[in-house]
């Protein structure tokens, strides 16, 4: 199964360009379910279909669904005050009652990745279509489950549970159940799912399909999104130019010096950018969304290398090379802690593991040439094979 993830800033437009791709490959007989996190039904707008917390067919070989945050959220809430009873009975604490259960701000984010897994495990259909939320809220949240894992795994190593045997006999001593079980058994669980969501993100059948409408805020919302997706590794499958106005639309005025403004960033685009026209309204149904001529889905979208070039032989250095448009020298920051290297590029971060091979390396220095961060690594005599 193919996902396609669809990024652009505010009001660019993508909701209706996610409706658009998934309406034009259910049309080319791909079965298809388009996704969306929304509270308000952004999308059933779209594609005239209202859409909630069930998945609802839309046209042939189309599906769509919006999963209900605040249902999810009260279910969450119920199992953990079940698993957590013995401890919330210790403390005298009220429990909550579903009705009295508000989600709490990011819950919408996390219900749309449980969603994307529970529909990639599914395997119910060929193309998945994910209408994300706003650029920086996305790139966050397709962050999430790396960064929890590792925040999980910090806390609460696996390695702790070797000591499982011994916490009955401490619950005894103490007088109390232990709740150390139940909080590794939980911790366990979360782990197993996020690990399904990173499997789908890192899946080679997964991209981006980047919306902005052009202009100079259109141009830096692109530029930021290539970096952030270049450091999480997940390829652009197509840049859409949404809205763009006709040239017969050019005058003196205000409208004229928008399709300039348009005509300019386009024309940075280097002709990367599928253009769709605007409409002139906002669109509504199936007739519209085939009106706007998105471009199908690429089947030829790669996924992101970053490969390590052995030059041994040359210059006696480990090469990794880590692809990252848009980087800036002077906004590049680089710490080699264990086996680990946390990278920060402009505003995004992230910490990634070393290849095995560099995990018995030391840093030997990096440079930044066409869009390319390139870090040398020498082998560390007392760690690396001899005769190597």
């Amino acid at each position: 199964m193919r996902t396609i993830l669809i990024i652009g800033p505010g009001g660019s437009g993508r909701t209706t360009v996610a409706a658009a791709t998934a309406l034009d490959a259910a049309r080319r007989g791909i079965r298809t379910l388009v996704l969306s996190a929304d509270r308000t039904d952004s999308l059933g707008a779209a594609l005239g279909v209202a859409t909630g917390a069930e998945p609802v067919r839309v046209a042939p070989q189309l599906t769509a669904w919006r999963p209900d945050s605040a249902a999810g959220f009260r279910d969450d809430l119920a199992g953990f005050q079940d698993r957590a009873s013995t401890v919330l009975d210790l403390l005298g604490a009220a429990r909550l009652d579903p009705e009295e259960v508000t989600p709490l701000p990011g819950a919408e984010e996390l219900t749309l990745l449980r969603a994307l897994r529970d529909a990639a495990l599914a395997e119910a259909h060929d193309l998945l279509v994910v209408d994300l939320p706003p650029t920086a809220q996305a790139l966050a949240l397709l962050a999430l489950p790396e960064e929890l894992r590792r925040y999980l795994r910090r806390l609460l190593p696996p390695e702790r549970q070797a000591a499982r045997a011994l916490r009955p006999v401490l619950g005894r001593l103490a007088g109390v159940p232990m709740p150390a079980e139940w909080l590794y058994e939980t911790t366990a669980r979360w782990d197993v799912e996020l690990a399904a969501v990173e499997a789908v993100l890192a899946d080679r059948g997964t991209a981006v399909r980047l919306v902005a409408e052009p202009g100079p805020a259109g141009a830096d919302a692109v530029r930021d999104a290539r970096l952030g997706l270049a450091l999480r590794a997940l390829p652009v499958e197509s840049l859409v130019a949404n809205r763009v106005l006709p040239e017969t639309a050019a005058d003196d005025g205000p409208l004229g010096r928008l399709v300039t403004q348009q005509r300019k960033a386009l024309g940075e685009w280097d002709g990367a950018a599928r253009v769709v026209a605007h409409l002139g309204h906002d669109p509504r149904g199936a007739d519209d969304l085939a009106a706007l001529t998105v471009p199908p889905v690429n089947p030829a979208a790669s996924p992101v290398e970053w490969p390590v070039v052995d030059r041994l032989a040359e210059d006696g250095v480990l090469v990794w090379h880590i692809p990252l448009p848009g980087a800036i020298r002077d906004e590049l920051d680089l710490i080699r802690r264990g086996d680990e290297l946390v990278l920060a590029a402009g505003p995004f971060r992230r910490i990634v593991p070393l290849p095995s091979a560099l995990r018995r390396c030391t840093v030997d220095g990096a440079a930044l040439r066409d869009g390319e961060l390139r870090i040398r690594f020498a082998p560390d005599p007392g760690l690396w094979p001899q005769g190597r």
